[in-house]
């Protein structure tokens, strides 16, 4: 079955989102809407698990939070005054419910739920040890393997196992763990996944963005620091940081798509950076034309910013419905294309006989820039040229990105010129890594320690690779696909 997002079949996703909140009357509801805010991080699937100061109540279903979590009798089920959520986006590999989130383990210790956001990159490594000592493995999620680091580590205390289960792990994470004793909130070490802290009343709230703190009510507090474990109890914060500090390197993506542009990353406006980046492009990408036209929905700040600078007009030459859902259409080019103009039309009227400039957040495979290009041509656009407000992306992401292996990449396998020729488009440009650096405030990119994980345009990993070849990283792709977060 083919859905009918036209424009978002051809993204990179990021593979969930978190909510955790502690000390909140009905802190699910609190969670779902949490979730709600979440929901472009994860599409596929959600949980959550509240406790109730006894028992801990968990259910976990496929789908959006909608539908799934806004009937009352289910919310009367998870009671407590904390719980944490999670929402999903798998990769090619097992879908089931045994791998929806947050995962819950019975420890020496007492219950342990956990929500994760990343991958952990030498997973299969440990999950293979594991086994061997006798683990028995109930999902296929690389998140598991911390459950059963911390349940064999031979330290007394829960975190103490915890820390210890974290030092053994390499890749990204920001992870939220609620136990009968409080909850915690974890960064990885150089900070790749976003994890913030809010605080509603006297409850205190982690999120992986700032518009669910937003969507609740709650006022924002701070980020988690890289490296750094923030634990909720009796409701007091404390900070610990076990980990050796090292150059904090975020994920460079999440301010070019990822996040909503209403949140706040690390301290910096994501609506801004993009458009920012928007205004870069137009500097170094300038072209004749009569109009700019973002693509919907990711476009728009990036085209706005670039209008602005070029002083070419800004228009919505893509009309795109909101009132069309997860429709799925049965299979044949006909029919698919039929399904695609459900969600996005061309603005006839104002694109016929004008030279336009197309602005998107990035190329992944190219069959969506050909849609679109198509699209403008059939609608008499004079002139097609394409401005993409990233660098080309070349590289797969191992840090918990749903990213094709790389011989699926259009950037990795054509030069810019093949690509325009590819796609149809009269000219194609992209921003630089250069130009990327300076709408985050950056003078340059720091080539012995860049300020940003930024491996997916210049292929530069900030951790070992355990469970990847570098140099058959395409044929090692399949191992990552058969792990989901």
């Amino acid at each position: 079955m083919l859905t009918t997002h036209a424009f978002d079949d051809d993204k990179l996703r990021e593979e969930c989102g978190v909510f955790g909140i502690h000390g909140a009357e009905s802190a699910a509801a609190a969670v779902a809407l949490g979730l709600h805010a979440l929901q472009h991080r994860g599409q596929e699937a959600a949980g959550i698990t509240a406790f109730d100061g006894k028992d801990f109540h968990t259910h976990r279903a496929t789908g959006h939070v909608a539908g799934n979590f806004d009937r009352d009798d289910l919310m009367r089920q998870l009671a407590g005054n904390a719980a944490i959520g999670h929402v999903r986006y798998s990769t090619t590999g097992d879908t089931g419910l045994r791998n929806v989130q947050p995962l819950f383990a019975d420890l020496a210790t007492g219950g342990f739920t956990i929500a994760h956001n990343g991958n952990i990159s030498n997973a299969t490594a440990l999950r293979k040890s594991l086994v061997r000592r006798g683990a028995i493995f109930q999902s296929t999620s690389d998140t598991e393997v911390i459950i059963h680091l911390a349940a064999t580590s031979s330290y007394r205390t829960l975190l103490d196992r915890f820390i210890d289960a974290l030092k053994q792990v390499e890749g990204a994470y920001s992870l939220i763990v609620l136990t009968a004793e409080g909850m915690i909130g974890c960064r990885d070490p150089l900070g790749i996944r976003p994890l913030v802290i809010g605080k509603l009343n006297d409850a205190y709230i982690f999120a992986s963005e700032t518009v669910a703190l937003d969507v609740v009510g709650a006022d924002f507090v701070r980020s988690v620091e890289p490296g750094e474990l923030v634990i909720v109890r009796d409701g007091e914060l404390t900070s610990h940081h076990p980990f050796t500090d090292r150059p904090a390197r975020p994920c460079i993506f999440e301010y070019v798509y990822f996040s909503r542009p209403d949140s706040i990353v690390d301290g910096t406006s994501v609506y801004s950076v993009r458009k920012a980046i928007g205004a870069e492009l137009a500097r170094e990408n300038p072209v004749d034309a009569d109009l700019v036209i973002p693509v919907p929905d990711s476009g728009t700040p990036a085209a706005i910013g670039y209008a602005q600078e070029s002083g070419i007009p800004f228009e919505l030459g893509i009309i795109r419905s909101h009132y069309v859902g997860r429709t799925f259409i049965q299979p044949g080019d006909k029919v698919r294309n039929l399904g695609v103009k459900l969600k996005h039309n061309a603005n006839r009227a104002l694109i016929a006989g004008k030279r336009i400039v197309l602005i998107d957040d990035s190329i992944v495979r190219g069959t969506t820039s050909l849609k679109i290009v198509r699209m403008m041509r059939d609608a008499g656009a004079a002139e097609v040229h394409m401005r993409i407000a990233s660098p080309p992306t070349q590289h797969s992401c191992f840090y918990g990105v749903d990213t094709p292996e790389r011989a699926k990449l259009l950037a990795a396998q054509m030069t810019v010129g093949q690509m325009a020729n590819f796609i149809n488009a009269d000219t194609l440009s992209f921003l630089t890594i250069e130009g990327l650096y300076r709408a985050l405030g950056e003078a340059k990119r720091t080539d012995d320690c860049p300020q940003y994980c930024d491996a997916c345009f210049t292929g530069d990993y900030p951790t070992t690779l355990t469970d990847f070849d570098e140099s058959s990283a395409d044929d090692q792709f399949s191992l990552l696909a058969e792990r989901v977060v």
